[in-house]
């Protein structure tokens, strides 16, 4: 009787992540609702296929889980969201004050190529509004809707399979590909970019490939913890739209941001590097 006890237990911690259905059903799904957004831009429902456009990455994390018979991974996602806890104060605290110097560092440099010092104050109002909703209510809903969905399941998908370098450098490319309805999407930030032209654009998915290797850190740093990486989100989505940088300015950001992953990488070489978790990243998760 023991024996079954202990083979039911490690079954049920042996999930078999499906990254690649997970993955199509969500572009499906968000690019659908997207396209209509697109289509009918100058209607009433825009912001109605925005967020149901949004939403999708989170809805589909959570029915592939709690549809599952899998106790472990179920259990797996209410810890990550619910027990604060898990949250490391002074490592989520490091990465807040890192990304915020690559802004400040960013700007700095920009003065050598004519930028103003300007840029260091805040802006009064968001580059952008969609249907009338609040920008800050967007902002918000993004950063906690995205990271249900992607470190609820989508992040976990591609790691239990890779080590944390390699998950960071698909999972960037994955997230950068999935904003790409954006750009033509009128009211959005990334609508914006468009109309500067290419090189912004361009600069923006570049951007999220490196961004997500500090995301990676925040989460696998703090056990896992999906709160922590909503908390960092919010904080970072808030400061590119508060701080006053121009656009050429966040082009130097992008490449600040690359140096400081670089640096988080080589000082965190066991935990992107190893392979302890592959396979088995729901065993030995119990607080």
């Amino acid at each position: 009787m023991e024996n079954n006890t202990n083979n039911n237990t490690i079954e049920n911690k042996s999930y078999i992540y499906k990254p690649t259905r997970f993955y199509i059903i969500v572009f499906a799904l968000t690019w659908f609702f997207w396209a209509l957004a697109i289509i009918f831009r100058k209607s009433p429902a825009l912001f109605i296929f925005m967020l149901l456009g949004l939403i999708m990455p989170a809805s589909v994390a959570v029915v592939t889980v709690f549809s599952s018979k899998n106790t472990a991974l179920k259990s797996d996602f209410k810890r990550k969201l619910i027990r604060f806890y898990r949250i490391k104060p002074l490592s989520l605290l490091l990465a807040i004050i890192l990304f915020m110097s690559t802004g400040v560092i960013s700007i700095l440099i920009s003065l050598f190529f004519g930028g103003s010092i300007n840029q260091l104050s805040f802006t009064e109002d968001f580059s952008f509004s969609i249907g009338g909703a609040s920008s800050l209510l967007v902002i918000l809903l993004a950063s906690i809707i995205e990271e249900v969905g992607w470190r609820g399941y989508g992040e976990d998908a591609v790691g239990s399979y890779h080590n944390w370098f390699i998950e960071s450098l698909i999972f960037g490319c994955i997230w950068a590909a999935w904003h790409l309805p954006l750009f033509w999407i009128d009211g959005t930030y990334h609508y914006g970019l468009r109309q500067m032209g290419p090189i912004y654009m361009i600069n923006f998915l570049v951007s999220t490939i490196p961004f997500d290797f500090i995301q990676t850190w925040v989460y696998v740093k703090n056990r896992r913890s999906m709160l922590a990486t909503i908390i960092f989100h919010i904080f970072v989505n808030i400061t590119q739209e508060k701080l006053a940088m121009t656009p050429e300015t966040k082009i130097i950001q992008t490449f600040v941001v690359i140096v400081v992953s670089a640096i988080i990488v080589l000082t965190n070489r066991d935990m992107f590097f190893e392979t302890r978790h592959v396979g088995r990243l729901l065993e030995s998760q119990e607080d």
